[in-house]
């Protein structure tokens, strides 16, 4: 079996000077790939800032043989996600690949979540995706390749208690990558979603002392360095992992029901009369994008 590489690649990490991200990094450079190690060195809670985290990660491929270069722009302003790009262009001369993992957590309550909590978490995960990711696409683009990953998470897809502020950041990558899956396909250009599972200290608050061991970071890195890899094909799909479980997860419809003619009101008793019919998933299906829907409307468009 060949072995899958990363070589002539250029990868950028983002949040990547600790836990997964620091697999990440380490792995693209154990097999080949020049690494743009990005890591601010914040807090859990994205509170200062320390080089030295970017720095470690960078010695640890440079002594293993590889090649990599700290970066230690925050992701949450254009000007920071335009120099994490540009580092790479300015040392390696492209970039192929690039993880978007960087990350904090301020977990409160609904009810007693501030907007400082709220705006925090969104500008790092959401906006700072954006952020990076846009140049990194308009550099991918003049190749004509690039593979691109987001990170969401299990809290995003199904719910955690105290986390609304990084699940609507989680979900909203999601978003991004339905939306800009479309827009560069044609350059073949891969995007794909992964929720990893972990213990870090993200997470050390959530799960049980004894699933350390069981949910080592590395368990995620091969599907996170698959996608980034040439071999892969698949474009827009969100995969759920941990603890060496793998799995594709996916948003569907089901066949829902038709009211009306599309002429005449419908009524909020007919909505109460058919909610089971209109609940129904066991035909549930995926679409390529929003158009899809209008596969359910077809009897009524017609």
């Amino acid at each position: 079996m060949e072995n899958i590489d990363f070589k002539g690649r250029v990868a950028i990490v983002t949040g990547a000077g600790q836990g997964i991200g620091r697999m990440y990094a380490l792995e693209l450079g154990r097999r080949g790939a020049k690494v743009v190690v990005n890591d601010l060195g914040v807090s859990l809670a994205g509170a200062g800032s320390d080089d030295s985290a970017a720095d470690k990660v960078v010695q640890e491929i440079v002594t293993a043989g590889g090649e990599a270069i700290a970066n230690h722009d925050s992701v949450a302003t254009m000007k920071g996600g335009q120099h994490i790009v540009q580092t790479a262009l300015d040392t390696y001369g492209r970039v192929d690949i690039l993880i978007n993992n960087a990350g904090i957590v301020r977990d409160k309550s609904f009810m007693k979540m501030t907007e400082e909590d709220w705006d925090m978490v969104i500008n790092v995960h959401l906006k700072g995706a954006f952020c990076v990711t846009q140049p990194a696409v308009l550099a991918m683009k003049e190749n004509g390749y690039g593979r691109i990953v987001f990170t969401a998470s299990t809290s995003g897809l199904y719910g955690n208690f105290g986390q609304t502020n990084y699940g609507a950041a989680k979900m909203g990558l999601v978003g991004i990558m339905n939306t800009l899956t479309l827009e560069v396909s044609k350059y073949d250009i891969k995007i794909n979603t992964i929720a990893p599972t972990a213990w870090s200290r993200m997470t050390a608050d959530i799960f049980p002392p004894e699933f350390e061991d069981k949910m080592n970071p590395q368990f995620n890195e091969p599907m996170a360095l698959y996608l980034c890899s040439q071999e892969n094909t698949v474009t827009g799909q969100i995969f759920t992992t941990g603890a060496g479980w793998y799995g594709r997860t996916a948003i569907v419809s089901g066949d829902g029901l038709c009211l009306g003619n599309a002429k005449r009101a419908i009524s909020v008793e007919e909505i109460r009369d058919n909610f089971e019919k209109i609940s129904d998933m066991e035909n549930k299906r995926e679409h390529e994008s929003a158009l899809g829907m209008f596969e359910y409307m077809g009897p009524l468009l017609s």
